[in-house]
């Protein structure tokens, strides 16, 4: 099998994730999230994207449903050895046929947890899941449950961790050495994939966003490329994955000499990743971080130019997107502990200027000051 943790490492993951199933006095989990089938079993598939399930009973037995297209991907890939095939039929449709399951498992009229918010489980599913379930069992939102537990990192994960920092320093050095004027956007992004690839990586759970001139303010990746002008400015988000883990980076690039108004920008989201870093250890919130670059902005006079939220956690993401929970927001409660993977992003769009900058880079927490998980400093970069 192709599995990327040994035994021990899925059994003490079953372990966590029972016990908190005994907390919430659960008889049986049921996962349609595929990181959380990918974290306790190592299924590694992107067949989520039709109906799938992934059954955990309190007795520790594993059951998974999935189409005949991913059977042979989930021997190979996972720990679960009782695999069930639904049939795509007019009579009866997945939900159906996990019904069906569930009652040749004696999980009639027990306390069942179900993964409701995930992209492996549309609404249109879940609504056709609730109608078959409703007189089956008692039902619970059990969303939470395994993401809660994915947050910490353990050390076989943080080697991965590691070796896609690796790749995400690789992949942005390869952007430095490609940009500058009249190259076109797409041998960026190409040069900056050709390092993630060739360093043993894989794709990344959302796109890369690229963008120059006015596109260097948006936050999100957009279909077109051009080539960049003499005087111009780049903003890059991407990150180095590998065995599905993300270690994320963004900066924005002056091309040309920078304005004064990029040197100012600059400056600030130096200050407010500093402030970021002050409080992103145990004792603090994941609120706590977003007041620091919130206020650093603020101070400035730059509110109208910051987002709601500076971050979130990192792991393994499948698409479409490799945000992991939870995420740096206003009153956020949870918790900073050791072995978290942070990704803090300071991001300011001047859309009066029409001036980007943007400063971002991921940490691995600890008992104090977080690591930062990149060899390069926060300078602003030019070419």
């Amino acid at each position: 099998m192709a599995l990327h943790f040994d035994e021990r490492e899925f059994a003490a993951r079953k372990e966590r994730v029972l016990a908190e199933m005994g907390e919430r006095k659960l008889d049986a989990l049921l996962m349609f999230a595929q990181e959380s089938m990918y974290w306790l079993t190592g299924y590694d598939t992107f067949g989520f994207c039709f109906f799938q399930c992934l059954i955990l009973q309190s007795d520790g037995t594993t059951s998974l449903l999935t189409r005949s297209a991913d059977l042979r991907q989930a021997r190979h890939t996972s720990t679960v050895e009782d695999i069930h095939v639904w049939v795509d039929r007019r009579d009866a449709g997945p939900q159906q046929q996990l019904r069906d399951l569930l009652y040749d498992l004696g999980l009639l009229g027990t306390r069942i947890g179900l993964e409701y918010d995930t992209q492996g489980l549309t609404a249109a599913n879940g609504k056709k899941l609730d109608e078959i379930l409703s007189d089956f069992a008692e039902l619970f939102d059990a969303s939470d449950l395994v993401h809660h537990l994915r947050l910490v990192k353990s050390d076989a994960e943080l080697a991965y961790v590691r070796k896609a920092a690796e790749l995400n320093d690789a992949a942005f050095q390869a952007a430095l050495d490609t940009a500058g004027p009249g190259v076109d956007e797409g041998r960026i992004l190409a040069a900056m994939h050709n390092e993630i690839f060739a360093g043993g990586g894989d794709y990344p759970a959302n796109e890369f966003i690229i963008g120059s001139a006015e596109d260097a303010l948006l936050c999100r990746y957009k279909s077109g490329r051009r080539q960049l002008s003499e005087q111009d400015q780049l903003t890059l988000e991407f990150a180095g994955t590998y065995r599905h883990y993300h270690v994320a980076g963004m900066r924005t690039i002056a091309i040309g000499a920078p304005t004064e108004r990029h040197l100012a920008l600059h400056d600030a989201a130096q200050a407010a990743l500093a402030a970021c870093e002050a409080v992103m250890r145990p004792g603090h919130t994941f609120g706590d971080v977003f007041e620091a670059h919130a206020q650093a902005f603020d101070d400035r006079g730059l509110h109208q130019h910051r987002l709601n939220a500076c971050g979130y956690s990192l792991g393994a993401r499948f698409t479409p997107c490799w945000m992991d929970w939870a995420m740096f927001y206003r009153d956020n409660p949870v918790e900073i502990l050791p072995n978290m993977v942070l990704f803090a992003h300071m991001i300011l769009a001047d859309s009066d200027t029409g001036t980007a900058m943007t400063l971002g880079r991921s940490y691995l927490t600890g008992e104090d000051a977080p690591e930062p998980l990149t060899r390069f400093g926060l300078e602003l970069f030019t070419r």
